[in-house]
């Protein structure tokens, strides 16, 4: 707790807590209006989940660009132009007329969402660095709160008459917030390296950040897509409770990232992550017992487990010597960020010919992996 409290009392801290949180505020906003969306424009599951793509796919491509612009703007200015292009775009997927606009705007809002979180995780990597302190996992905590919050929004949804008036009042409300906040940050520029020419040699000594970053992201996006499915279908729960997995899997993700730092320091990276892993790992355990209070309780302990991870993930490759932290952490993302697209795909096939308990196994042998993965990294020789 001692870096929540480090970010609650510094404004120089808070500030980027805020970009953080504000990022997961427009995506989960988005997220709790996509069956209003696909009621709106009369389109089936298989396009809500193409158009779901697309904007993971905007993620996805801007992440080769995005550390020459933090490069070449300062990381510090260049979160500023990923909020005010997140509050700019936000609105896009909300006044979609035709399927085909809202492909599009999905793509550009995933572009902006993908660029922002590149800069602001690279402006955080370097305010640790020059500080020295331990910020970054209570800053992905503010990411998670602001997931929070919108799922709380859910119930502000009645207060107006179209999706686009909350998503617009929100956007307004963060980039004010933000505007407060932006001049804590501008001076914060990452170390520019001078490299030649990429070479995969660059990739190894992130390969196995990368394959980490994959299976987690791959996991957060199945169960944020699939966990209400499976609680419905396999827990046979009402439809008033199949929310309970997802924000019992928020809320302790939130609260996992807010104790991290302070885990990390004590036990160090490699050990945090296998910790992280075996957490998941029991959580699968619960959720496949398929009982109420096993499953909720198990997708709570899947949060908390994988919570430290992928901010973990950052904070090592943020502090490795062969690149730029911005294009270090781009490669991480990048990994991470297919594991997001392919994640919840891959999931619904196996749902479709084996059945969605055969799904969740994948997903529980794809935590074990990660954990003998960080076990792998304890044992690594440091150089």
């Amino acid at each position: 707790m001692k870096s929540l409290g480090l970010i609650l009392r510094h404004r120089r801290y808070f500030a980027p807590a805020w970009a953080f949180m504000s990022l997961n505020l427009v995506y989960g906003t988005w997220a709790i209006y996509i069956p209003t969306i696909k009621a709106q424009l009369q389109i089936d599951k298989s396009s809500l989940g193409i158009a779901i793509f697309f904007m993971a796919m905007g993620s996805f491509l801007i992440l080769p660009i995005a550390p020459k612009i933090n490069d070449y703007l300062g990381c510090g200015k260049a979160t500023t132009w990923g909020i005010l292009a997140l509050g700019l775009l936000g609105i896009l997927p909300f006044i979609a007329p035709t399927y085909p606009f809202l492909l599009g705007g999905l793509f550009l809002l995933g572009a902006a969402q993908g660029f922002l979180d590149i800069s602001m995780n690279a402006t955080v990597a370097e305010i640790e660095r020059r500080d020295q302190v331990t910020l970054m996992t209570s800053m992905h905590g503010f990411f998670s709160l602001g997931g929070v919050l919108a799922g709380m929004g859910t119930f502000a949804m009645a207060w107006f008459a179209h999706a686009y008036e909350h998503m617009a009042l929100l956007l307004v409300f963060m980039i004010l917030v933000n505007l407060f906040f932006f001049g804590a940050y501008q001076d914060i520029t990452s170390e520019v390296k001078k490299e030649s020419e990429f070479s995969l040699k660059y990739l190894k000594p992130l390969l196995l950040l990368g394959i980490i970053s994959f299976v987690v992201m791959g996991s957060e996006g199945a169960i944020v897509d699939w966990s209400g499915l499976y609680l419905q279908e396999i827990v046979h729960l009402e439809n008033q409770w199949i929310g309970a997995g997802f924000l019992g899997f928020s809320i302790a993700m939130t609260t996992g990232r807010f104790f991290g730092d302070g885990i990390s320091q004590r036990i160090g990276s490699e050990k945090i992550l296998a910790l992280g892993a075996a957490v998941a790992t029991l959580g699968y355990f619960g959720v496949l017992q398929d009982q109420f209070i096993w499953s909720i309780g198990g997708f709570t302990a899947i949060g908390l487990g994988l919570s430290v991870v992928i901010p973990e993930l950052f904070r090592m490759a943020g502090r490795q010597k062969t690149i730029s932290p911005s294009k270090a952490m781009a490669i991480v993302a990048g990994f991470g960020y297919s594991g997001f697209l392919t994640g919840p795909v891959i999931l619904g096939f196996i749902a479709e010919g084996f059945g969605l308990r055969t799904s969740y196994y994948s997903l529980l042998g794809a935590v074990i992996a990660v954990f003998f993965t960080a076990v792998l990294l304890i044992t690594k020789p440091k150089k």
